[in-house]
């Protein structure tokens, strides 16, 4: 997944933030694996969180470390287990500065299915983006700068074309959260004062 913006009084659009995605080829349902999050700028891609998810069955569901994640398929039971880690450690993951974009999206590549590219800002895929455990009504665009609310934590997530829409949050595949942080204008005024 990509964040792209534009600049204000600009058409190029740039990547800003990426997530890459590496599936750790166990056979769960969900399929988990490793997730690695980027900040871009122009050429240059820095690493700054990586998530690595491993994942076993087990004949119970007993004495589960925390956090654990539990799937239930036929008759196995997975247990999944994930550890986070910042680059540097102390770090705050991607941090996007987005003051001086005019226009924000979101896009999916999912090379193996059906509608290779979802993006946030096209009618015919955006429906499959979860806000807040909401899907994004049919034929709605997404304007990110009200999906990230300010100081606060949203929970998205995308359903990356296998199962139909609409459905429930829970068959989404890809999940993360974002915060805003809003200081800043996101349009410059409009106001033009003529003598």
């Amino acid at each position: 997944m990509t964040l792209y913006g534009t600049k204000f009084g600009e058409t190029a659009i740039n990547p800003l933030m990426k997530i890459t995605y590496v599936y750790n080829n166990f056979g769960d349902p969900k399929g988990y694996g490793t997730s690695t999050v980027y900040t871009v700028n122009g050429a240059t891609s820095t690493k700054v969180q990586e998530q690595v998810c491993k994942t076993r069955t087990v004949l119970n569901f007993s004495n589960l470390p925390t956090g654990a994640i539990t799937q239930i398929s036929g008759n196995k039971r997975y247990l999944t287990t994930c550890t986070n880690n910042m680059t540097p450690a102390n770090g705050a993951g991607a941090v996007i500065d987005v003051s001086l974009m005019d226009v924000l999206y979101l896009q999916m590549d999912v090379p193996s299915a059906q509608t290779p590219k979802l993006k946030s800002n096209d009618a015919n895929t955006s429906n499959r983006l979860y806000i807040d455990g909401v899907e994004v009504a049919n034929g709605q665009l997404v304007d990110i700068f009200t999906a990230v609310p300010c100081g606060q934590p949203s929970k998205q997530a995308w359903e990356d074309g296998g199962t139909t829409v609409p459905a429930p949050v829970s068959n989404a595949d890809f999940f993360y959260t974002v915060t805003g942080k809003c200081d800043f204008n996101q349009r410059p005024s409009q106001t033009v004062l003529t003598q």
